[in-house]
């Protein structure tokens, strides 16, 4: 665009070289705002006028391949304007540097005009994948605006309902369960967290094949949709409810990969599978020490309520799980365990398949989209034992409940030879450069880009 105002990344190494060969009104400016590259600092530049007319911004440290974090820091510091990078960089850190832009310019405005007006907009660098960042920008989003509201407007009728609306965008099969149909149908343990709630719960299924007909590898997600959280009976505190909305996280998460996936015509048969519901109080609820059926044919005890999300995810893996599968991904929002042992900005990431974990966890690193493989340390699994059923959904030790609520997921894949488990918080606590407190969809990026890797794309697919 002709409009775009001219726009400098410098790293620090490269900051006083790239300063002392600007012209001398700039480099005079430059030299009083004390600029040296720092990572998201931003210097607007005058013309003669007084006018902008153009802007540097800081990368921070040289870095062998950037992040869209650093275009995104940039990015909300910045005049509002339209700008063109003035460097050239390779494709994919100029798709990252798009991506960013993208990214910082989401507002979550269902409630009220988010304040902050325009934001600073990148003219499509010509190196990047222009398709790809368009894809992720909206699938991003979607994510972040299905975890950002409140359970009253995205309860699991609304989930159900986002769900039902990207089968239709795709020309995909959509099912879904509802109340006791899940009874009918043999999915007990969700339909016993859910029956508390004013909505019933329900399991959302879509099915779509990038070649219809064709012999192609299954692949299924399965996100964790508890759409509020109030612990059960086992009741949390006042506190621990308030990002409780967040709590569907995984599904959203699974959905928004779905749409990427599909969209890219990656060539796969894909199954979703989206258990929702509401971990509510009542008469109804289930209850600490009650015995829970499960689709698998195993019992389970009861032995805290709050342990809601490996109940119904156990009853979509068993629904998922067969030697016909590729490959099982589900999604969950699972522990408090895996924060405390790796923080809200890394998510765990467990599997059965140790070189597909290295590989999504290198593509993870690569996409700024980080992933750390956790160990399902089978000795661990006695703890999770019962003295009346099967196995219990909590363990009786306090340590490694992340790795618990793995062992317990793991009971339910045995047919499907490769199965991986993403524990993640999907949130962002702090507001950081390019993020604000919020929705934060974790794993879609390195996911997409694993088993886009992994498994290709249809000769008919668009470039994205």
């Amino acid at each position: 665009m002709n409009d775009a105002l001219p726009l400098w990344l410098v790293d620090e190494e490269e900051a006083a070289a790239w300063v002392a060969a600007q012209p001398q009104a700039s480099r005079q400016w430059l030299e009083v705002q004390e600029f040296r590259g720092e990572r998201h600092r931003v210097v607007p530049l005058a013309a003669a006028d007084g006018s902008l007319c153009a802007a540097v911004g800081g990368l921070g440290r040289r870095q062998e391949n950037l992040s869209l974090w650093q275009a995104a820091g940039i990015a909300e510091r910045l005049p509002p304007r339209h700008y063109a990078l003035q460097q050239p960089f390779s494709a994919a850190d100029a798709t990252q540097l798009s991506l960013g832009f993208a990214y910082a310019a989401y507002r979550y405005q269902r409630y009220r005009r988010a304040p902050g007006g325009r934001c600073a907009t990148l003219e499509p660098p010509a190196a990047a994948d222009s398709g790809y960042v368009t894809l992720a920008a909206e699938a991003l989003g979607l994510a972040r605006d299905w975890i950002n509201t409140p359970a009253a407007d995205f309860g699991p009728a609304e989930l159900a309902a986002a769900a039902e609306g990207i089968a239709a965008r795709h020309g995909a099969a959509y099912r879904v369960w509802v109340g006791d149909e899940l009874l009918r149908d043999n999915f007990p343990a969700i339909h016993a967290v859910g029956r508390a709630s004013a909505t019933a719960p329900r399991l959302c299924e879509l099915r779509w094949s990038a070649q219809p007909g064709a012999a192609l590898p299954q692949l299924v997600l399965v996100g964790k949709g508890v759409c509020f959280d109030t612990g059960g009976l086992d009741l949390k505190t006042g506190a621990g409810m308030l990002l409780m909305k967040k709590d569907m996280g995984g599904a959203a998460v699974a959905l928004a990969l779905a749409h990427m996936l599909m969209s890219a015509r990656v060539n796969v048969d894909l199954r979703l599978l989206l258990p929702a519901v509401e971990n509510s109080i009542g008469g109804n609820a289930y209850r600490p020490g009650d015995v829970l059926a499960t689709r698998k044919g195993l019992t389970v005890e009861v032995g805290n309520t709050d342990a809601e999300g490996r109940l119904v995810l156990c009853d979509a893996l068993s629904f998922a799980d067969s030697g016909e599968v590729d490959l099982i991904v589900d999604l969950a929002t699972l522990t408090g365990a895996a924060r405390v042992a790796l923080g809200p900005e890394l998510p765990a990431l467990f599997g059965d398949d140790a070189a597909l974990v290295a590989t999504l966890a290198r593509i993870a690193q690569a996409e700024s989209d980080p992933l750390w493989p956790m160990p399902l340390w089978t000795p661990y699994e006695d703890e999770l034992s019962s003295r009346i059923a099967d196995l219990n959904n909590v363990a009786g030790s306090s340590f490694a409940g992340a790795i618990f609520g793995a062992l317990f997921l793991r009971r339910f894949v045995t047919a499907a030879p490769r199965w991986l488990h993403i524990d993640l918080y999907a949130w962002n606590p702090t507001a950081r450069p390019g993020r604000g407190v919020g929705a934060e969809p974790q794993a879609v990026r390195a996911l997409y880009r694993c088993l886009r890797e992994r498994y290709g794309v249809a000769n008919t697919a668009p470039q994205a």
